[in-house]
C-alpha cells in the first residue's frame, strides 16, 4: 500500500480547506493520560534512553513524576518495564558514573548507588527529561 499524505480539513465560511498533518511529537512521546483531572504527558523510558522499544506486558507501569523544565516544574509519566519499590539506597553518597559508551550516560546519570549490595544507576531526571532535554517542548 502506498504512503498517503494526511490532511486535516477545515471549514471557513462556505469554503473547504485542507492543511497537511505532519507528526511533530518526539518518538518517545506516547500520549497524554488523565491524572486527577490533569493531562499528563507520558514518555517511554526505553526510547528516551535510546533503547529498543518493547511491547507492554503485565508488569509495564507508568510512574508519574515532577521534573524541572526550562519553563518550570512539569508533571509527566514515565513508562517503564516494571516498578519494584520506593526505597532508600545503602548510602547517601553516590559513586560517579563509569566512563562507558552509553549514549545517555553523560547527560542523565547522577551516579551509581547500591541497594542491598546490588548496583543501581541513579537517573538525573531534570537533565534527562527537563532542562535542555527538548522532549517536553513538543509534548
Amino acid at each position: 500500500m502506498a504512503d498517503h499524505n494526511q490532511y486535516v480539513t477545515l471549514g471557513v465560511a462556505e469554503e473547504l480547506f485542507a492543511a497537511p498533518v505532519m507528526p511533530r511529537a518526539p518518538e518517545n512521546f506516547l500520549g497524554i493520560i488523565d491524572v486527577r483531572g490533569q493531562g499528563v504527558p507520558v514518555l517511554d523510558l526505553r526510547l528516551t534512553l535510546g533503547m529498543e522499544p518493547a511491547a507492554d506486558t503485565e508488569t509495564t507501569r507508568i510512574v508519574v513524576l515532577s521534573v524541572n523544565s526550562i519553563s518550570g516544574p512539569v508533571t509527566l509519566g514515565l513508562r517503564a518495564d516494571r516498578v519494584f519499590e520506593v526505597t532508600v539506597l545503602d548510602s547517601d553518597k553516590l559513586d560517579p558514573a563509569p566512563a562507558v559508551n552509553a549514549r545517555w550516560q553523560n547527560h542523565c546519570i547522577e551516579g551509581i548507588g547500591r541497594r542491598n549490595g546490588a548496583f543501581v544507576t541513579v537517573l538525573d531526571l531534570d537533565k534527562l527529561l527537563g532542562e535542555g532535554a527538548g522532549a517536553l517542548s513538543a509534548a
